[in-house]
């Protein structure tokens, strides 16, 4: 039976922790270490843009010995990932270079839409207890030490995800230095933070009934499970749950951080933890809520077991990913049919190019994406949607896209009506591959969308045939199809160059 022994690693902005796991497809996955340490990278980041150099050597003298337990533990494969504290620090690339340099790690840096999927595809793999959540209308929210990210389903799918850059460590630095003015620091930082969470409410809940909340939180588990009389039970009501976050309001943080066992140096986080969670949970008229004890290592460790066929996820994450993307397509009132069309047609030019192109289904799902959303930018301006929509999909998150990928779609849906540029013109933001990556999804897109010119979805069916550098696309159509056809010449030149292939486009007239 094969067994891997694989460590995650999450860097994070008050303490760098290490967990090691036992996968196998016959036992799952299995816990057998976690080793903490505490270092306040965040308060660099937040306060000052960039990390120290003495934080620096720090993070490296713990890493050098986390790969040496790695070693004790003969680990067959690790993933070590930094976060907001380090994503958003000036110096990363320094910092990277060093710890390659002084540990021999590689280190990812997530970008916030990839860390908040990670965790959440963890949750996903309580399988009992996630399906029967999402069965209601549920936001799970991730309370972090930068921002915390809420994210809404309905009808088990994930409708809109939103980050508010204000998590614990962030409050706690605007607050630093106001303990000398005020003696309610819980009730300045709650009053702050629901200011924060105001105009969520305002845009993305309005009149959306939430029954469930899942809250990812550091202390909000140990919370749940006191006020359960230490069952290993981690849901609560709204009522009971507010009732026992307001009985830590009146105490000192090193008296709760006794009560809950917690490390005294990370007490001084429990006033923020507790009017971040006050504040979101106040605000929501929820019937249970649900905080799983996980972290971004479990999440880390889920992803690696089902991607190498050790466990299967019951929830299909990238339907989760096309539904964010057909609501941001509602809000800025797309032509849900036209977009349905052109997606379907680019779906059958991608499928017809299998072996031209050498792309695969992450490509696939990102020219789905493109099509959904190539028009979003008319919501806006009409002279100049193309710009627009650029600027639309690259600000709004999807959560599980990287900013790559987010990039990539949104140059797609941009170009599909501009002249391609050269690769000089987006070099800034792509890599080589990445840019050739978007001129293939772009030559697809331009045809699949003009074969829709008059929005009228005029052929019942398409079939694709490539043979000998030629690629016969059938349109099985009764209606006058002159104006789709005859307005194709430069999409067609461009697909052409693209590819290498010849396009030929029939029509058959069928009743």
């Amino acid at each position: 039976m094969k067994m891997t022994t694989f460590a995650a690693i999450d860097i994070g902005a008050y303490e760098i922790v290490m967990k090691i796991f036992e996968i196998s497809a016959k036992n799952g996955m299995k816990e057998i270490d976690c080793i903490r340490q505490r270092t306040e990278l965040g308060a660099d980041t937040y306060a000052f843009g960039y990390i120290s150099y003495d934080k620096i050597e720090s993070l490296c003298r713990i890493l050098t010995e986390f790969r040496t337990i790695m070693e004790g533990y003969r680990v067959d494969v690790y993933r070590a990932c930094g976060k907001s504290a380090l994503r958003e620090t000036s110096n990363i690339l320094l910092i990277l270079e060093q710890i390659k340099s002084k540990t021999g790690l590689h280190v990812d840096i997530l970008s916030n839409s990839e860390h908040r999927f990670i965790k959440y595809k963890s949750i996903a793999f309580q399988e009992t207890e996630f399906l029967k959540m999402i069965e209601k209308p549920t936001a799970i929210a991730d309370v972090g030490e930068g921002s915390l990210q809420i994210s809404l389903f309905n009808k088990e799918c994930l409708v809109t995800t939103q980050n508010i850059r204000m998590g614990t460590m962030r409050l706690r630095e605007k607050l630093s230095g106001m303990e000398e003015k005020t003696s309610d620091l819980s009730g300045m930082a709650e009053e702050l933070m629901s200011s924060e969470l105001f105009n969520f409410r305002k845009l993305f809940l309005k009149d959306k009934e939430i029954k469930n909340l899942i809250v990812l939180g550091s202390f909000l588990p140990k919370i749940i499970k006191k006020a359960n009389n230490g069952e290993p039970s981690f849901y609560l009501s709204k009522d009971a749950l507010m009732a026992e976050l307001e009985s830590y309001r009146r105490k000192d943080p090193e008296s709760i951080a006794e009560e809950l066992e917690i490390s005294p140096d990370v007490s001084e986080l429990l006033n923020q933890s507790i009017a971040v969670y006050r504040s979101l949970i106040g605000g929501m008229d929820v019937e249970e809520i649900w905080a799983p004890s996980l972290s971004l290592c479990e999440g880390l460790a889920y992803e690696y077991a089902e991607q190498n066929h050790y466990l299967k996820n019951p929830h299909n994450f990238e339907n989760d990913i096309l539904a964010a993307g057909k609501n941001i397509a509602k809000r800025y009132m797309c032509n849900t049919k036209h977009a349905e069309v052109v997606e379907n047609f680019a779906m059958i030019l991608f499928d017809g190019l299998k072996g031209v192109h050498d792309m695969g289904k992450r490509e696939r799902l990102l020219l789905r994406l493109a099509a959904q959303l190539h028009s979003c930018g008319k919501y806006i301006s009409m002279s100049y949607s193309a710009e627009c929509t650029y600027n639309i999909i690259a600000s709004t998150e999807i959560i599980g896209l990287s900013h790559t990928e987010r990039e990539i779609v949104a140059n797609v849906a941009k170009y599909n009506t501009m002249e391609f540029p050269d690769y000089k013109e987006l070099a800034a933001n792509l890599q080589s591959a990445d840019y050739l990556t978007v001129a293939k999804l772009t030559a697809i897109l331009r045809i699949a969308n003009e074969m829709d010119k008059g929005h009228r979805q005029k052929f019942k069916s398409v079939k694709t045939v490539l043979k000998k550098d030629v690629l016969t696309v059938t349109i099985n159509s009764a209606q006058n199809m002159t104006l789709e056809i005859g307005m194709m010449d430069d999409k067609r030149k461009f697909f052409e160059n693209v590819f290498g292939v010849k396009l030929l486009i029939k029509q058959k007239i069928k009743q």
